[in-house]
């Protein structure tokens, strides 16, 4: 019974994407589509640190960002210029922060149980940032003075855009260590605010660091791992389609290419739950759960839970990153001021929540489900104001304000939609599975 009516779930909210191509436009119906897809992978990451461990991270902004620096990096190509003046000063930079952070653990350990540890480490620490800053300084200065209009920064590798899924999650990963060794152990609400925290700090990163990131100035252009609409609209055998599909190749190029990233996204939403279901089922799913439930009782029975913690934080952070990458791919541009809290923490969290914690099939369909309400809440409110005030006088203030205030309706939406699956569902619309009744 239950199986039913999770089909009937993914039914609706696939016969919902196909009334936007009926009654708005199959481009607009298409753009939702990949756009969900790319919102479940990110809730999917969420859903094995949650609903695997129990690890409440508010720094999902932080790793979604990793991810889309990772798409730049990738796939942009190298300014010879930038390189030429900057790239030593740099490369010194890094190598000193490397030493920095060697020089400092090995002190740490190497002094254990000496009165000045932490003084010699704190001394280590602000003279390594000295020499770093000695090494940056300057050459970020000279970087961003190239042609600051068009680049004025390093650029990437420029090796396709599809490597930079798997280093955005990569790169993710390694972040997600780093914080987490820091911050794992720590109680519920100090985890929550320390990872809010540090993805502030990331995404401040983006946003200052010209040299790297170009900051508020954006990276655009970002290369394709699909076809060009206007190379589409020029090839002999995609005008033959058109012709027989009798549609407009203008048109058809861009849902085309929609239906492209499509296939690319599904692919990797595919592997990603497959894995995700196979460790759920698996004896680490199995023992990720007891911890999750009793830590007490895990540690009892000789489980390592933070080293346990740790290591399905990382991993669903490597799952966070790769969806960055990949929405930043089909943006095509990497612009560090869009990563808001609202869209990359707040959302991702009413996704899981909605569909169901602890279910990697409920982490989708709450994906699915948020992000179209996301999206169509806003024209549906503007329906919903016309048809409310249709009766009312065509100067009425009120009518007017009424109109002007659906867009409003997004926020609204989304507290309605969480209240009522709270009162109704609390586990969520698809709830683990050894929770439901």
């Amino acid at each position: 019974m239950s199986s039913m009516r999770n089909i009937v779930y993914f039914l609706i909210i696939g016969a919902l994407i196909v009334l936007v191509g009926q009654f708005q436009s199959w481009n607009l119906a298409l753009s939702i589509l990949n756009l969900c897809i790319i919102s479940a992978i990110m809730a999917l990451g969420v859903n094995i640190q949650w609903g695997y461990a129990g690890l409440f991270n508010v720094g999902i902004m932080g790793f979604a960002a990793l991810g889309g620096l990772a798409a730049m990096l990738i796939s942009m190509p190298p300014v010879r210029e930038a390189w030429s003046v900057g790239g030593l000063g740099v490369t010194g930079g890094v190598l000193a922060m490397i030493l920095t952070v060697v020089c400092a653990v090995f002190s740490y350990r190497k002094m254990q149980g000496r009165r000045f540890r932490m003084f010699i480490v704190i001394l280590i620490s602000v003279a390594g940032y000295f020499l770093v800053r000695r090494f940056f300084d300057p050459a970020s200065d000279v970087i961003e003075k190239v042609n600051p209009a068009a680049s004025g920064y390093l650029g990437g590798l420029g090796l396709p855009i599809l490597l930079a899924w798997p280093v955005g999650g990569i790169l993710a990963g390694a972040a997600a260590w780093v914080v987490g060794k820091i911050t794992l152990g720590l109680r519920a609400d100090y985890l929550a605010i320390a990872t809010l925290g540090i993805s502030e700090i990331i995404v401040a990163m983006l946003k200052n660091e010209d040299w790297m990131t170009r900051g508020v100035k954006n990276v655009v252009g970002l290369p394709r791992p699909v076809p060009y609409e206007i190379n589409l609209q020029q090839s002999e055998w995609f005008i033959q389609l058109s012709a027989r599909l009798e549609t407009d190749p203008v048109t058809f190029s861009s849902i085309f290419v929609k239906l492209c990233y499509a296939g690319l996204f599904g692919i990797v939403l595919l592997l990603v739950l497959y894995l995700s279901e196979k460790a759920l089922r698996s004896p680490w799913g199995r023992m990720m759960r007891a911890i999750r439930d009793n830590e007490i009782s895990a540690e009892a029975m000789g489980k390592d839970v933070k080293a346990r913690h740790l290591q399905v934080f990382v991993l669903g952070s490597v799952v966070v990153g790769i969806a960055g990458a990949m929405l930043t791919t089909l943006d095509g541009q990497l612009t560090p001021s869009s990563y808001q809290p609202l869209r990359f923490t707040f959302l991702i969290w009413v996704m899981v929540i909605v569909g169901g914690s602890g279910n990697n099939w409920g982490a989708i369909l709450g994906g699915f489900v948020i992000w179209f309400f996301w999206i169509e809440s806003e024209p549906m409110g503007i329906w919903l104001m016309n048809t409310l005030t249709s009766q009312m006088d065509s100067g009425s203030a009120l009518r007017a304000h009424l109109i002007d205030s659906a867009q409003h309706m997004r926020l609204m939406t989304m507290g309605l939609i969480l209240l009522l699956t709270l009162r109704f569902s609390p586990r969520g619309l698809i709830p683990e599975k050894n929770a439901q009744h």
